[in-house]
């Protein structure tokens, strides 16, 4: 650049100007006084200037480039990244699910949750896809040398959140193409910051489990730590009636895997490809000698007919999914929610059917489900752990569109009689239910607890007793049917009248005592019928002692002394009960001020 100046300048001010000029411009000057061709003084720009000129010259470059935006190769590179980690562990262990007859994990968020434009899973998001990547992946500082079998995209366990029927949850997944969905330090670190903030969120949390344990190898910085793998069961009991906790397996869960399950409020098994067991079938047999197969060990049969561990047996993913969907219907968010509601369902079977389902004759059997039909809405009946316990029925249903628990004898199985399963699978449902704000209707037809040396070696006292602690500490609301026998402590463990329900209605057909009549008579008056030599006196005599002792325990009686509220005609059993737990829809029951109690 040339500058004219005055020609009365002197040299040293021309000198001065030309290096305040070339400083601040960036470029040469050269200073002419007055009418003259030659500088009299010159400068160049110093080296950090020029370096600001082109500082200037790039961002100039950049802003005109930004007029046409769009990812940069940074960008593009971290998209191919996480493409990558969609893809899995190995590619022979992907190959392998196909004979498995299961989905890889990806895919079954998509079945779980759908799919988004670009084909993936349509979550909210994910967490920790890019967990463990230094340990294996080429783009790491820390690998020298790539082997496509050591892939441990994000640690084999995803974690994250979706909508699931309308409700955001919280979910993990297992990925079984990742070391057999075992658990390592940072898949740990995933699935305890995801439970935690399930606490924080009060939303449902889904456990989508196909895990073989912790990686024996690794167990150092995740097996014992403050936050390590023990920390799963902690927060689950954190998270236990805080929100609902559903678990689906996939495939084998063993040693500390077992225990999500187990924890889970719910818990559903898929059939010919799941089981879950304290120990592998392996280690059993290194331990015990024993050879055993996994589904021997812990396969669905097991777990939801002996153990009881486990709620439900799905046919395939599929139907698992339908499963969950159908009970998270009755659930709310939290247990600061209320349980949604639907729209009234006429029931499958006519409520004017309900006195013909009931035989005239007490000690007759029939399906306690006959009746649950007539009073339930229309296909809402969801009944839970059917193949355990199966002389009690427990299951969610609505009434007049609102979520109920049912709690109900079984008298087509052992005449209803509480057996320790069933005790304990009754506690254990009601104990829930309260937890999740879900109203208990009772319907009680039993002879009471089971008698003998194989119930007590069973625990039938100390499982009775949690059944009658689990209905005496619900605060929920909660109505009793006596809709024909209600015999011995069976009718404390049914919510009867001194457990504080909500109502205790009868049908016509109930009756409630400390026994039958027939055990009755043969308590009290076996020796003076003994004394009767005449057959057909004897037999007339026991007849009118039966017929007495019945009028002092039926349904009118325990009216007239107000022992019940109502007796309630049959066909309008449905009626009366929406009636009432809509009414009493708000009310809670207040438990003595305590830490806790002590039966569990």
């Amino acid at each position: 650049m040339k500058l004219r100046i005055e020609a009365t300048a002197s040299d040293e001010e021309a000198s001065a100007i030309a290096a305040a000029l070339a400083e601040h411009l960036g470029e040469s000057v050269e200073v002419v006084a007055g009418d003259g061709d030659e500088p009299i003084a010159s400068a160049d720009p110093p080296a950090d200037a020029s370096a600001a000129g082109d500082a200037d010259e790039s961002a100039a470059e950049a802003e005109a480039a930004a007029e046409d935006l769009g990812p940069t190769e940074r960008e593009e590179h971290l998209r191919e990244l996480l493409e990558d980690q969609y893809e899995g562990g190995p590619e022979k262990y992907r190959d392998r699910l196909d004979e498995q007859g299961k989905l890889f994990v990806r895919d079954r968020l998509k079945l779980w949750f759908g799919e988004d434009d670009e084909g993936s899973a349509d979550i909210a998001f994910e967490d920790g896809t890019f967990a463990n990547f230094d340990s294996w992946h080429p783009d790491s500082p820390d690998v020298d040398e790539y082997d496509p079998d050591s892939r441990l995209p994000a640690d084999g366990l995803l974690t994250g959140a979706a909508e699931f029927e309308g409700r955001d949850v919280h979910f993990m997944a297992n990925d079984f193409t990742v070391k057999a969905g075992s658990m390592a330090e940072r898949g740990v670190e995933k699935f305890l910051r995801m439970q935690q903030r399930a606490l924080k969120s009060g939303q449902p949390v889904l456990y989508l489990m196909d895990s073989s344990g912790g990686r024996i190898d690794q167990q150092t910085g995740f097996f014992a730590n403050r936050e390590g793998i023990g920390k799963y069961y902690y927060n689950h009991s954190m998270l236990s009636g805080r929100v609902p906790q559903i678990c689906v397996l996939y495939g084998p869960c063993f040693a500390g895997a077992a225990y999500t399950p187990v924890f889970a409020d719910f818990t559903i098994m898929v059939e010919g490809m799941s089981s879950m067991a304290i120990a592998s079938p392996r280690m059993v047999e290194m331990v015990t000698g024993e050879e055993i197969t996994a589904d021997e060990l812990g396969g669905p049969e097991v777990h939801t007919q002996e153990s009881g561990s486990a709620d439900l047996i799905a046919r395939d993913e599929e139907h698992a999914r339908e499963l969950v969907a159908q009970l998270l219907s009755y659930l709310p968010d939290s247990a600061e929610d209320s349980p949604p509601q639907q729209e009234t369902v006429a029931p499958v079977a006519s409520p004017e059917g309900i006195d013909s389902v009931i035989p005239q004759h007490p000690d007759r059997g029939y399906d306690m489900t006959d009746l649950v039909d007539r009073v339930v809405d229309g296909d809402s009946w969801f009944e839970l752990r059917p193949n355990y316990g199966g002389e009690i029925l427990t299951g969610f249903a609505r009434i007049d569109g609102r979520p109920v628990g049912i709690v109900a004898n079984q008298p087509a199985k052992r005449a209803g009689a509480i057996f320790p399963d069933a005790a304990e699978k009754a506690a254990e449902f009601i104990w829930t239910a309260d937890a999740y704000d879900v109203p208990i209707l009772y319907l009680c037809d039993t002879p009471g607890f089971m008698a003998g040396s194989s119930v007590e070696k069973e625990g039938i006292l100390e499982k009775g007793k949690k059944f009658i602690y689990a209905t005496s500490s619900a605060t929920v609301p909660q109505q009793t049917v006596v809709v024909r026998k209600a015999y011995g402590a069976g009718i404390y463990a049914m919510g009867g009248p001194a457990y504080d329900p909500e109502s205790v209605l009868a049908l016509p057909s109930g009756e409630i005592g400390i026994m039958g009549p027939e055990a009755a008579i043969n308590a009290v008056y076996a020796r003076k019928l003994a004394e009767i030599e005449d057959e057909e006196e004897r037999a007339e005599r026991a007849d009118e002692l039966r017929e007495e002792y019945r009028r002092d325990i039926d349904a009118m009686r325990m009216a007239s002394e107000v022992v019940i509220d109502e007796v309630i005609p049959p066909s309008e059993l449905r009626t009366e009960l929406a009636a009432r737990f809509a009414f009493y829809e708000d009310v809670e029951t207040e438990l003595p001020d305590k830490k806790h109690g002590t039966v569990l």
